[in-house]
């Protein structure tokens, strides 16, 4: 887009503003692509797309039809309450990523009409002439026109986590960070023509359902066939008996509402929601709701490297002179930590002479901030070699003030090293060479040099290929101070190695997600060296493990490896739909602008708030404020949770309808005409389903969750012996309902009142039986929900209005103890359920 014509003005004097505005209006702002705003009707819409509310939606339109209000009242609140409470977090979670899509450039320096001004980065325009210097965030795709020392930090674009120079002629892209030098550059691109802008182009509208909502779907599917099917079965055979039509069409609609779980939406949503303020406590923000329990799916977390197993900025971790070596601890730029020496220090302290000349031959700055947080602006090795000489007790300022700098030769990438002159105390002048080792060490030194060791050079390639980045420091001191920067006759000072280290906690994540049955995986744009390095000592790999190449490998997204290296935005989607193909579950994490669709394509990508881009939190389900990975672990263990608690309330739920159907349908055969009124199964469903059903979606983790692998991915929500566990529970409910019923009808007693309280109650003993934690108070809510249904069971028996509307009869004090000793096998089936029948491994969900 960058033709001739449109370059030509800003090399004499930039645009003009009557030119700058018509080319915006022509190509438009230059702001990313967003997604239009999502309708309030559209996301309400997509709530009751929901299968388990599509088929409570048709059993209220059958309640209209028969006249039944209050059951159509109740149906309608649990739409209205799930429905509402989904909506608003959507909304609350959209909102709150907008406010955190501040990253790219606010301002930007241009000249226009001759003059350098200052415009907002959205009216910058093709053709404008960009003024550069430290600090600035390149606001648009642009080629340049001049450089000092320009270096550019492209590792939100490129994945390369170190600096790149930029010479005349060269390219920079929107949203990347010059850190050191100054220069010009003609806008060629902004807004989605730019390189971040195609990136963005490059995500998909559209994420596709959660393994949990394709789950549900079939669930409703299924649950929606088989309860109409029983429920016409129970009408047919009431109309054979010669029962009244409308009875029985009232019959059959209670025994629909009663056989749907209408709480699993309010259940999943409440879980889904508890685990989002649960992810909010610990810096983690959810975009999409569902997104908690996909984490619980996940079967590979693959997740970039620089800041986000990395600290993201670079640190001294060796130091090499012809004596010896020494190892530098402490982390970022912070002057706290301490040199090692592998051997005492000399007379001459060949290491404090390494790290005096590395402060001198360096333009960067360190700060400090009022919390105390140590920044840097200039090149990140520069800044690393500040923090190294602090921690040896050199001070910059200091130093300079005793060898004032007199003269320079900057860095340029062709030379590869940058040179100083430096007056002593006595008058003499000290040179300072620093650049690439194979530059330095290949340069003319004394004849007589004996601390040139023949080693060096193996020495420093030893440490490139473990991940380092080598600068090697020569100098020499003369007795005049040259005309001219002459690099001649220099001795070598040492070498200097530096990484970007891997975070704290990157290997405890790393650790736990291996336990999880969790393989990790490595996406970086990084030097397969540096890759490795950081791989094997995180833990992704063993040591000598596969690494790929991308620039080698033509299909990287079919290699199957954990390590991925110089892989670009394009073989990143590659990899992300490899992995999917092979029926993974794909978490994938990552910060830059070319992660962006990676993240997208992913089932759930996962963002870094603090150095994210926008492109990359726009992408993602769930963003972490503090980019700490150990919070994704937290919310793999979160979703699994919560799919435990979905499947937990399932079996509670599945199999109390089911015993409720099998009353009605075996009852006639024992003598009893119409076992259970379509009053009294509603209250039952109202009281068992509502809040202790919904309760249930807070139980906390089982223990040893995260100490096994997840579910398999072509595992059903009801599978892993669910289903046997609901008929072997219903069962039991059925049988202790009838045995009640059958004996009251027997021996005269109001028999329908008590097969009415039995089935209930014995229910109830099922939620309590279903606890994760029996002898904890992990879960309040549960204890209280069970007595509030437990007490208005009662209600329903001695209460006169209630009375009148259930159909119901007062049991004597000896009737109702009898019932509610054997409502107490609710609670004994589960448990002995659970010894004679154990769950599958933890991390399956069934539990």
């Amino acid at each position: 887009m960058a033709s001739e014509e449109l370059i030509a003005p800003a090399v004499m004097s930039g645009l003009s503003s009557m030119e700058a505005v018509a080319r915006r209006e022509r190509d438009g702002p230059n702001l990313l692509p967003r997604k239009p705003p999502v309708p309030l009707w559209r996301r309400v819409a997509a709530q009751l797309r929901d299968p388990l509310i599509l088929v409570l939606l048709v059993a209220a339109v059958l309640t209209v039809a028969t006249g039944d209000w209050t059951d159509m009242a109740v149906i309608m609140l649990v739409i209205v309450v799930n429905t509402s409470v989904g909506v608003v977090q959507e909304i609350r979670a959209d909102r709150a990523i907008t406010a955190l899509s501040e990253l790219t450039a606010p301002t930007a320096r241009v000249v226009r009409d001759s003059a350098q001004t200052q415009v907002p980065a959205a009216d910058v325009v093709v053709g404008d002439l960009l003024v550069l210097a430290e600090g600035d965030i390149v606001p648009a795709d642009a080629k340049v026109l001049e450089s000092a020392a320009l270096l550019v930090d492209e590792s939100s674009v490129t994945g390369e986590s170190m600096p790149v120079d930029k010479s005349v002629e060269e390219a920079v892209s929107s949203g990347t960070v010059v850190v050191r030098g100054r220069g010009r550059a003609v806008v060629t691109a902004v807004g989605p023509a730019s390189a971040t802008g195609r990136m963005a182009s490059m995500m998909v509208k559209g994420a596709g359902l959660t393994p949990l909502q394709r789950r549900l779907v079939g669930v409703g599917r299924m649950l929606a066939g088989v309860t109409v099917l029983l429920c016409v079965i129970v009408l047919a055979l009431g109309l054979a008996r010669g029962e009244p039509v409308e009875l029985m069409i009232v019959t059959a609609i209670s025994l629909v509402v009663a056989a749907v779980p209408e709480s699993l939406p309010a259940v999943v949503t409440l879980g889904l929601a508890l685990g989002a303020r649960r992810m909010a406590a610990r810096n983690a923000l959810i975009r999409r709701l569902p997104a908690v329990e996909t984490l619980g799916s996940v079967t590979v977390l693959a997740t970039d490297k620089t800041g986000t197993l990395t600290e993201g900025r670079m640190v001294v971790r060796l130091l090499w002179t012809p004596t010896g070596e020494a190892k530098v601890t402490g982390s970022g730029y912070s002057p706290e930590g301490e040199i090692v020496e592998d051997e005492p220090a000399s007379e001459t302290d060949e290491l404090t002479d390494l790290l005096i000349a590395a402060a001198l031959c360096n333009d960067a700055r360190l700060s400090q901030d009022s919390s105390g947080h140590w920044t840097a602006l200039g090149d990140p090795t520069e800044a690393a070699m500040l923090a190294a000489a602090a921690k040896r007790g050199l001070d910059r300022s200091e130093l300079q003030q005793r060898f004032p700098r007199v003269a320079e030769r900057p860095f340029e990438s062709g030379r590869k090293r940058m040179t100083t002159v430096h007056r002593l105390p006595d008058g003499r002048a000290r040179v300072i060479c620093k650049g690439a080792p194979d530059v330095l060490l290949r340069r003319p030194v004394p004849a007589d040099d004996p601390a040139l060791p023949a080693g060096a050079s193996e020495r420093a390639a030893r440490l490139a290929e473990a991940g380092f980045r080598v600068i090697a420091v020569a100098g020499t001191d003369l007795d005049v101070i040259p005309e001219t920067v002459e690099e001649t006759g220099l001795r070598l000072l040492g070498l200097i190695a530096i990484l970007d280290p891997p975070r704290p906690a990157a290997a405890a994540a790393i650790a736990a997600c291996k336990r999880a049955g969790i393989r990790p995986v490595l996406i970086t744009g990084d030097h397969p060296g540096t890759a490795r390095a950081i791989a094997t000592d995180l833990g992704v790999i063993e040591p000598g493990g596969q690494v790929v190449d991308c620039r080698d490998s033509r299909e990287p997204g079919q290699e199957g490896a954990n390590v991925y290296a110089r892989a670009t935005p394009e073989q990143k989607l590659d990899i992300v739909q490899g992995m999917r193909k092979r029926g993974d579950i794909l978490a994938m994490t990552g910060d830059g602008v070319n992660d962006g669709p990676a993240l997208r394509r992913a089932d759930i990508g996962v963002a870094m708030g603090e150095r994210g881009t926008e492109v990359a939190r726009q992408a993602a389900d769930l963003v972490l404020a503090d980019d700490d990975l150990g919070t994704v672990v937290a919310a793999v263990e979160e979703g699994r949770r919560i799919y435990a608690n979905i499947r937990r309330f399932l079996i509670y739920a599945l199999s109390g309808g089911a015993a409720e159907i099998a009353v009605m349908l075996l009852g006639p055969f024992a003598g009893l005409t119409l076992p259970l009124l379509p009053a009294q199964i509603l209250w039952i469903n109202l009281l068992t389903h509502g809040l202790p059903g919904v309760a249930l979606g807070g139980e906390p983790a089982a223990p040893g969750s995260m100490t096994g692998p997840p579910r398999p991915t072509t595992q059903s929500i009801l599978g892993a012996g669910l289903w046997q566990r609901v008929i072997r529970i219903g069962v039991v409910l059925t049988a202790v309902t009838l045995g009640v019923a059958i004996w009251a009808h027997h021996t005269g007693r109001p028999w329908q009142s008590m097969a009415f309280f039995a089935l209930g109650a014995t229910q109830l003993g099922v939620a309590i039986g279903s606890r994760t934690r029996q002898r904890s108070l992990a879960n309040p809510m549960l204890l209280l929900a069970v007595a509030g249904a437990l007490t208005l069971q009662l209600a329903g028996l001695y209460l006169p209005p209630l009375q009148e509307l259930l159909g119901t009869r007062p049991l004597s004090a000896g009737d109702l103890l009898i019932v509610i000793a054997l409502s107490t096998l609710g609670y004994a089936a589960v448990r002995l359920d659970r010894i004679l029948h154990p769950t599958p491994p933890p991390g399956s969900g069934s539990r």
